[in-house]
């Protein structure tokens, strides 16, 4: 199962001049406090310092880590389609998809 926000949503033109909705969906993720470790021994001293400074100058500070977009995949459907689909999309509307046996799912998360 994947979690994905709608990100985007755009009117379209197919190239035969069909209306049609482009739909962006992304999958959030926070990003691991500290996504690399130092290779060296010395590099990882000084991290650890830093690490140790900013939590004795700042204790009541929490930082927020902000979430990674990552494109998940974008649809682009005739608005005959999206009827057919029968999902209403709204941006920032989050939704599970689940992918199964050659189809997708859609659930909107309430």
């Amino acid at each position: 199962m994947i979690r994905v926000r709608v990100q985007r949503i755009e009117s379209i033109r197919d190239p035969e001049g069909a209306l049609g909705k482009r739909i962006e969906l992304v999958e959030e993720r926070v990003a691991p406090k500290f996504a690399i470790r130092p290779v060296t021994e010395e590099a990882r001293i000084i991290q650890d310092v830093m690490q140790a400074l900013q939590q004795q100058l700042f204790p009541m500070v929490q930082i927020q880590r902000q979430p990674i977009m990552l494109p998940k995949m974008i649809l682009f459907l005739t608005e005959e389609e999206y009827d057919r689909l029968g999902i209403d999309f709204d941006v920032n509307q989050i939704y599970d998809v689940e992918l199964i046996d050659q189809t997708m799912r859609f659930k909107k998360v309430e």
